[in-house]
């Protein structure tokens, strides 16, 4: 089944990730298993699609009307 998740959950979810990769990939570098090159470059691409979804979240929002009298 198909589901649709706002452009604001998705950034949610991604800017979790980020905030998991910085924790694990510290690890894998302290470790040797992975390069800080690519740890960067992988959070980085994390960043570019929460940033992404950021804009599309605020073109998603509804304009708020105000009432031409109060």
């Amino acid at each position: 089944m198909m589901r649709a998740f706002s452009a604001a959950q998705k950034r949610r979810e991604a800017e979790r990730e980020i905030s998991y990769r910085r924790q694990v990939y510290a690890k894998m570098v302290h470790d040797g298993r992975m390069t800080q090159e690519e740890s960067d470059m992988r959070i980085a691409i994390m960043q570019d699609i929460a940033r992404d979804y950021r804009v599309i979240g605020e073109q998603e929002e509804p304009t708020l009307k105000f009432p031409d009298s109060f």
